[in-house]
């Protein structure tokens, strides 16, 4: 049963506030333009659901691939929005280019789109979740542990009549370690459900449709490394444009404001989902004790859970001989590189261009970027930074700030996300706002 509105928005605030005193440490038919599709009830998708979520003998090689699907129903999706869902397990490619199996949602409004071309079609990421398997996207999203708060955003896309296509990101599996903060991981992972989507039996997604990218906090670092990525790594895809919030730009600056504070939980998870991305690098070798409990924690919790059972952690007290982020930075992997360049490799705005301009990341489509005025979780230097260094290489930017904390800007900024993304929908012009200072 679906919650009112009135009851999600209680839930909004009984989410935020709990984070507050954690913190403080208490082959299938596709349709051409133009057509206007609704979702077949009557096409099987019908693995057991367990089968989501095990790790196959063998993926696929061809990114977007679907591996196993079975229909859902999304109770954590308000508003009774009349719509079908599947969850989907399709392969993608790590950081090395290795094929991995991944896990997510794809949804499709009933009501028959009326708008222009085949009906659009919004990749999401969620924000932070936290790394146990309960924690996935798509289990929360159909009722499982309830953690989550994105529904709303996912409501309000499908109002819109879009359809959503929202990943679990990699690591979410039996048996593995979400890829936090990864950037290649997470980026591959968001691209490649959408080209996975149009294959899943009933769906009606057209291949060749306008796509939007859209994620907040870590799903912000994860939709503009998708539009990064997207222009070599999925160029058939249509992609109009990209929202991205709350944006970790930089892990170096943000590794050094979580480390010893209320919110540490987060840098723990940064820093075990970097080592479970990059194996080669030294790790779990130099974890003292309370390291190796930390570490058995994050791998357990969801958000709340990870927030205060981790507050205050300091990576120096974590490992054997004390080590600091400089002096971990310094340390070199099996194939030559440092942990230091590892986590340089994540920053967002480095080597991007508009398109044609020849950059490592070629971007030709717009970009909105926002976060809150009140923001306690990133340091406001690196989101700034981020969008200054879009506005730098000339790709349109348009910025907002909005009046809250960390959390609640997620909810602020979804009516003006998903109305900025419409209009890139529609092909109305966007200049952005990169003279505004």
């Amino acid at each position: 049963m679906r919650r009112p509105r009135a009851k999600r928005k209680k839930r909004l605030l009984a989410l935020t506030a709990a984070v507050a005193l954690a913190a403080l440490g208490l082959g299938v038919p596709t349709l051409t333009a133009g057509a206007a599709a609704t979702p077949d009830a009557s096409a099987a998708c019908d693995a057991p659901d367990e089968r989501i979520y095990q790790v196959p003998g063998a993926v696929p090689t061809d990114p977007g691939s679907v591996i196993a699907c079975r229909t859902t129903e999304l109770p954590q999706v308000p508003g009774d929005v009349p719509m079908h869902a599947w969850k989907v397990q399709y392969s993608s490619k790590d950081n090395a280019g290795r094929a991995v199996a991944v896990s997510g949602t794809v949804a499709v409004p009933d009501a028959r789109w009326n708008g222009q071309g085949s009906r659009p079609v919004v990749a999401f990421n969620p924000g932070t979740l936290g790394l146990g398997s309960q924690c996935a996207f798509s289990k929360q999203l159909a009722g499982a542990f309830q953690d989550e708060y994105e529904g709303e955003n996912i409501a309000a896309l499908l109002k819109a009549g879009y359809a959503v296509a929202a990943t679990d990101g990699a690591g979410y599996l039996d048996g593995q370690t979400h890829p936090y903060v990864s950037g290649a991981d997470a980026g591959h992972a968001l691209l490649d459900i959408v080209r996975s989507a149009p294959a899943i039996p009933g769906t009606g997604i057209d291949r060749k449709t306008k796509v939007g990218l859209w994620g907040y906090s870590e799903g912000g670092a994860a939709s503009l490394w998708a539009a990064q990525l997207a222009a070599s790594y999925a160029p058939e895809l249509n992609v109009v444009g990209d929202a991205s919030g709350g944006v970790p730009g930089d892990l170096k600056v943000v590794a050094k404001a979580l480390n010893g504070s209320p919110f540490a939980g987060f840098m723990v998870d940064a820093v075990l989902g970097l080592s479970s991305s990059h194996p080669q690098m030294p790790f779990e070798e130099l974890m003292n004790d309370q390291g190796k409990e930390t570490l058995k924690k994050a791998r357990s919790h969801c958000l709340l859970g990870t927030i205060s059972a981790l507050a205050g952690q300091k990576i120096e007290d974590n490992t054997s001989d004390g080590l600091s982020f400089e002096q971990l930075y310094a340390l070199k992997g099996t194939d030559g590189r440092t942990w230091g360049q590892v986590v340089d490799e994540q920053k967002l705005g480095v080597g991007i261009g508009r398109a044609r301009s020849g950059a490592t990341y070629e971007i030709g489509f717009p970009v909105l970027q926002y976060r809150g005025s009140l923001e306690e979780v990133i340091p406001t230097e690196t989101e700034d930074a981020t969008r200054k260094a879009y506005c730098k290489a000339n790709i349109t930017t348009r910025w907002k700030v909005y009046p809250g904390e960390h959390l609640t800007t997620d909810q602020l900024a979804k009516d003006d996300t998903v109305k900025w993304l419409g209009d890139r929908f529609d092909g109305k012009p966007e200049f952005g706002n990169c003279l505004l200072p």
